[in-house]
Formats: structure tokens, C-alpha cells, sequence
């Protein structure tokens, strides 16, 4: 076997349901009511001292809802069609980023690529950490538990009922995100795209691929 997990980083995480039991498909539970009622209770007092306002608040929710996965499209399009971009992307995208009007910080995004010999997907073993400023909000299953157990576990089995058939000949890595690192996958181009503007490519360009759990799309798949 060829898989690898991406696990020696610390987790600073606070949530407690990391989870390996292999239990069938299930749907995480809501957070307790208790929870609810300490996390208002912390932003109103936050409020009412002055450290944050209830604009902040507003403001930091229609920034994460404004993010979604036509930003990443662009982020990997240039990175195919430029390749000193993509060289910055992969060894400052902080720097990279601003182009993009992303600021990352507190977190770090790490941006792994794709290649004949291996095939990068991403998960969060313990919650859901994700890079939400150049994606969004994460797709539901992203947070379930069964993936993010079974993602480490067994990562080919995952990707083929994603619809995604990775070569035993290719290493397939797991990279488990956290608190401060954030991972995005750069996938390969698809062939047959030579003198495509970054426009076109971007519409290859799912959210899906971005994660790891499929491929880009083929040119043949934006017809009809």
C-alpha cells in the first residue's frame, strides 16, 4: 500500500470527537445546547466590552459567505497557465494570495499538487477545518464523521465511491488539516487544454478537485 497520512503536525484543536470507530454514515450531532448558549454568551460579551462589534460580526459572516469555490477555480487556473505563480503558490501563498484579495492569517495554506505519481485529498480528522477564505463554506459530507475516519483509513475505497480511480501504481496522500494549516490540492491539468485562457480553465475547476476526492474535469465534460 502506497497511502500516506499527513498526521505528524499538532492539532489544536477543541473539539472532542475524534473518531476512528468505523461506525456506518452518520450525521454528526448539533452542538449542545450548552455550547450555543456559551458561544452567544462570550460574542455578547465581547460586544458589550468593546473588543469586537456587532458590525465585526456581520461583517465576518458575509465575508465567509461570500467565498465560494469559483475563487479556488481561478487560484489553480492561473497557477496552470503561469508558472512563476505557481511556484509562488507553492512556496509563499501568503504572497500569492493577495492578488486574490485572500489573507489567510491567523492560518497557513499549504498547497499540494497532483502529479502521475501522486494523488493528494484532504481531510479533518478531528472537526472541519478548511481553507474556507478561497473556498467557502465546506460541503456537508466534508464534516461527517464516516469520511473523516475513513478518508485516513481507507482513502481508495473513499475516492471510488467519489467516482475517483486512483492507479495502485500512484501514492495517495492524506493530508489532515487543522486549526492553523489549511491544505488546498492543485490538480493536474487536463490534457487537451493547450492555449486555453484562464477563464476557460477555471471552468475544469471543481470544488471536489480542490479537496482531492476527484480530478479536474476533462474538456469533454463542458460539452452539452
Amino acid at each position: 500500500m502506497s497511502e500516506t497520512h499527513d498526521h505528524s503536525h499538532d492539532h489544536s484543536h477543541d473539539h472532542p470527537t475524534h473518531t476512528h470507530d468505523g461506525k456506518p454514515i452518520q450525521e454528526d450531532p448539533l452542538p449542545s445546547l450548552e455550547a450555543q448558549i456559551l458561544e452567544a454568551a462570550v460574542r455578547e460579551l465581547l460586544i458589550e466590552k468593546g473588543v469586537i462589534s456587532s458590525d465585526d460580526v456581520r461583517r465576518a459572516i458575509d465575508q465567509v459567505e461570500s467565498r465560494n469555490p469559483a475563487l479556488g477555480a481561478k487560484i489553480v487556473a492561473r497557477a496552470w497557465d503561469d508558472s512563476e505563480f505557481k511556484l509562488l503558490l507553492m512556496s509563499d501563498s501568503d504572497e500569492a494570495l493577495k492578488d486574490f484579495g485572500i489573507n489567510m492569517s491567523p492560518m497557513e495554506l499549504c498547497v499540494v499538487e497532483n502529479t502521475e505519481d501522486v494523488h493528494n485529498m484532504v481531510v479533518c480528522t478531528l472537526c472541519s477545518c478548511y481553507p474556507r477564505p478561497v473556498l467557502g463554506i465546506p460541503p456537508a459530507w466534508y464534516k461527517r464523521r464516516d469520511y473523516r475516519a475513513r478518508a485516513v483509513r481507507e482513502p481508495r475505497a473513499v475516492l471510488r465511491e467519489f467516482g475517483t480511480e486512483i492507479p495502485e501504481k500512484k501514492q495517495v496522500r492524506v493530508h489532515d488539516s487543522n486549526a492553523d494549516l489549511r491544505y488546498l490540492v492543485l490538480p493536474q491539468r487536463p490534457e487537451g487544454t493547450d492555449g486555453w485562457d484562464q477563464d476557460r480553465l477555471a471552468r475544469l475547476v471543481t470544488r471536489d478537485a480542490m479537496i482531492g476526492v476527484s480530478d479536474a474535469l476533462a474538456p469533454e465534460d463542458l460539452e452539452g
